[in-house]
């Protein structure tokens, strides 16, 4: 098992303190294998492991347990004594009210509770009044470049072309763990994506148009990156001869984004200091999505690193947005607390007449700005605006 210190560290930070700990991302991003090396953390540090309980919710592993009241009844029945138990569930979102008997083992038994889950039930707005102000939400992505790295430790190829593996491949560890060329690996992406895809939206949701909803879901894939509207969603679809409702894109980008599959980022207004309602933007929960989709191009990379570097952000634990200037736009403004950084990201080195350059040096703060570019000879600044290979700033958290 390769450990992901960010995470594990993150866990570590909040065990005995008494709230759930809820793991939240997209399938397969590597949720369960987290909560294994928790287990195996607990166990070195001395905690006996009949005071472990691991239990995994999926369907394919249910039995008698389908109900709120046969989850609570089955952890209770574990529990022998009335020393400190650690609870480890695994894709609780199949269970309904799984928040009732999480929260009964909280307030009535010596637990520390985590759990993990896959869709929106797992998201802080559709958990009940149960667990109000007694959990902390982690999100859990793919693999950054760094764990990506770590992944490939065995491999004896340059970073560059591991960057470019990691570009074109994606980050979902099940890929990274294995040495598929691109077919294969889109294959296993593809899989994971019709999982979530029939599990956790169009079950869920009673969809009956599926190539309608296929469609919307390409047009947000090719556009990722680009701000856009759910009427210019609409717009095209007419212009395609398909109707459909503004109300009823709203509801599809809503329920990617509950499981996870898309990520919007917000636009904030830099010189009124608000965020801002229209025109948003979207990120997919990992570059492979788009691959397996339409098919992977040379010439599409540029479009994803936007992607790529807005992971990253949110990572290091920043709040992320689309910074408007006035009349320009930032790719990223992105705060965490007091701090704050600018980020633009392009292709090919700028020079300082370029907008990349001149949109960051018309922001009048202090705050550090960078350029991210894959241009192998990115480095220094230019009045003060530095510029960064993609490795560098994938690898370096110090920016």
């Amino acid at each position: 098992m390769i450990i992901r210190p960010h995470y594990l560290n993150m866990l570590k930070t909040y065990r005995d303190i008494p709230l759930v700990k809820i793991l939240a991302g997209i399938r397969r991003c590597g949720k369960s294998t987290i909560l294994e090396m928790l287990k195996n953390d607990l166990i070195e540090n001395g905690i006996a492991p009949d005071h472990i309980i691991s239990m995994r919710f999926t369907s394919e592993e249910l039995d008698k347990i389908i109900n709120d009241k046969d989850m609570y009844q089955s952890i209770k029945n574990s529990m022998h004594d009335d020393g400190r138990y650690y609870l480890l569930l695994d894709e609780v979102q199949e269970i309904n009210g799984w928040e009732k008997a999480v929260n009964s083992l909280l307030e009535n038994y010596n637990t520390d509770i985590y759990v993990t889950g896959s869709n929106s039930r797992l998201m802080s707005g559709e958990i009940s009044t149960y667990l109000t102000g007694r959990y902390i939400s982690i999100p859990v992505f793919t693999l950054s470049f760094a764990e990506y790295l770590e992944f490939k430790k065995s491999d004896p190829r340059s970073r560059r072309e591991l960057l470019s593996d990691y570009l074109r491949l994606g980050g979902f560890p099940i890929v990274a763990l294995g040495n598929f060329d691109e077919q294969s690996a889109y294959q296993i992406v593809e899989g994971i994506y019709n999982s979530v895809i029939n599990s956790d939206i169009t079950k869920r949701h009673n969809i009956t148009n599926f190539d309608l909803f296929n469609r919307v879901v390409k047009y947000i894939i090719e556009n990722v990156g680009k701000t856009f509207s759910a009427n210019s969603i609409t717009k095209f679809l007419k212009n395609e001869g398909r109707s459909l409702s503004v109300e009823t894109v709203y509801n599809y980008l809503t329920w990617l984004e509950k499981a996870f599959v898309i990520y919007r980022c917000q636009r904030y207004d830099l010189q009124g200091k608000s965020i801002l309602k229209t025109q948003e933007k979207f990120y997919l929960a990992d570059s492979s999505l788009k691959y397996c989709i339409i098919g992977f191009n040379p010439q599409s990379v540029a479009s994803m690193l936007e992607n790529i570097v807005y992971f990253e952000l949110l990572r290091r634990g920043y709040d992320v947005y689309i910074g408007k200037n006035g009349t320009k736009e930032i790719d990223f403004a992105a705060v965490k607390r007091d701090d704050r950084i600018y980020v633009q990201v392009c292709r090919s080195l700028p020079t300082g007449s370029d907008r990349e350059i001149s949109n960051l040096l018309d922001i009048k703060d202090h705050y550090p700005k960078y350029v991210v570019t894959l241009d192998e000879f990115a480095s220094g600044n230019i009045n003060g605006v530095r510029l960064v290979h993609l490795a560098d700033f994938l690898l370096d958290p110090s920016y």
